[in-house]
């Protein structure tokens, strides 16, 4: 496996294969839960689970499913260095390195400290809002206008990198989550992964390298000075590798929850009903991040032969557990395949489950939460113009490339 496909998710699944399929994957989802909860693809050499227990089981047992791509059956190790250093984060590491890499980031990432950058984040979005409403033609694309500026410019402040280079950040993250496709040829997707990878490796290395001469009140300067029980520090692939993830999936995600909640919205004709109401809102999100949730899938490796659904699952073998699916799961949550923004309880699977459960969640709940309140007190009569949608080119991420909306200034 190579590194520039970190998951594993070297291709869809042939019936994800096409735009409208990925747009909608819902009703191949239900089919799979009722006919086959439990499948093996040969085509892509991974096993693909679909029932929320089982999804909620995977994701629970870090002993017998892990996340290290090296326990692989069919792993290949990374020609160079700059073609591993994705995967030197939290990310791709079971416990115990998991939680020594996770617990130098956590405290700032904890709902109480994510609390006190409302202001700033909603300084952020006025900002943006402002240039984008200046335009008087009443139509905006919520992604390219405000979906992405607004988390990246956030996750660049934490970081401590100049969010005037937003743009190329982008290009980046867009890059490292792109699905490879029959439409790509593969040589040249391995070789942009790569001089993608390879550029944010130098991108941060100058940084990671002037942070442990002069330290700041920034996560960079966290990272690297970080003193571990046993009172070493992250090794530089480490530091390098948790700087990368926290870049990219700290404005990719809340990219697609802020997104996926307007074309929620739209289709319910629901922004009336939570404009100027916050607890509606973040309860409409809750069901945002259920019904369209923006991560739909991730990967596992069996580190022992084990049973789900009666199939027999051997060591090395990759799972894919597919969280838009569990999401959906008719045994858990009464009309799954209904928007309902009022749910509760909601027990969805939108951030992952166990050990590994994201994160930056309370980031991005307060994200989407601000800039869908500011943008509802600034316009009415917001609704998703007629387009053909493009889903994002990726097979874990869940959204749209554009939303052109139109609207009326309040």
């Amino acid at each position: 496996m190579s590194s520039a496909d970190p998951q594993g998710l070297q291709a869809f699944p042939d019936e994800l294969a096409g735009r409208e399929s990925w747009l909608e994957p819902f009703e191949w989802y239900r089919e799979m839960r009722d006919d086959a909860p439990v499948r093996y693809d040969a085509s892509r050499g991974s096993w693909d689970v679909f029932r929320y227990d089982d999804v909620k089981r995977v994701l629970d047992d870090d002993e017998t499913f892990s996340v290290d791509p090296e326990r692989a059956s069919d792993y290949v190790e990374p020609e160079n260095e700059g073609e591993g250093l994705i995967l030197q984060t939290m990310l791709f590491e079971d416990p115990p390195r998991h939680d020594v890499l996770r617990g130098v980031v956590e405290e700032p990432f904890r709902p109480r400290a994510i609390r006190q950058l409302e202001p700033r984040i909603r300084e952020l979005t006025t900002e943006i809002l402002d240039d984008v409403l200046d335009d008087a033609s009443g139509e905006m694309d919520i992604v390219d206008d405000l979906a992405y500026p607004v988390p990246v410019m956030v996750i660049a402040e934490l970081l401590g990198v100049p969010a005037e280079k937003r743009d190329q950040f982008k290009t980046w993250s867009d890059t490292l989550v792109e699905a490879a496709s029959d439409d790509i040829d593969a040589q040249a997707y391995v070789e942009e992964q790569q001089q993608v990878q390879m550029e944010m490796a130098w991108y941060f290395l100058e940084l990671i390298e002037d942070r442990r001469e002069n330290p700041r009140d920034d996560l960079i300067s966290t990272i690297v000075t970080a003193e571990l029980d046993d009172g070493s520090k992250l090794t530089r692939e480490e530091a390098l590798g948790t700087c990368i993830l926290l870049l990219v999936a700290g404005n990719i995600t809340t990219t697609n929850l802020v997104t996926n909640a307007v074309r929620c919205f739209d289709e319910a004709d629901h922004f009336d009903a939570v404009r100027g109401d916050d607890r509606a809102l973040s309860t409409a999100i809750e069901e945002v991040l259920r019904y369209r949730s923006p991560v739909q899938a991730m990967t596992r490796i069996a580190t022992r032969d084990v049973e789900v659904q009666g199939a027999t699952i051997e060591a090395g073998d990759r799972i894919v557990v597919w969280l838009g699916s569990g999401n959906r799961d008719e045994r858990t949550f009464d009309d799954a395949g209904t928007f309902v923004p009022d749910r509760a309880p909601n027990q969805h699977l939108g951030f992952g489950h166990g050990t590994h459960y994201c994160l930056g969640a309370p980031l991005a709940r307060l994200e989407a939460k601000v800039v869908l309140s500011e943008l509802l007190d600034r316009v009415t009569d917001l609704r998703v113009a007629e387009t053909e949608l493009s889903p994002t080119r990726s097979s874990f991420i869940y959204g749209v490339e554009s939303l052109p909306v139109e609207f009326q200034r309040r």
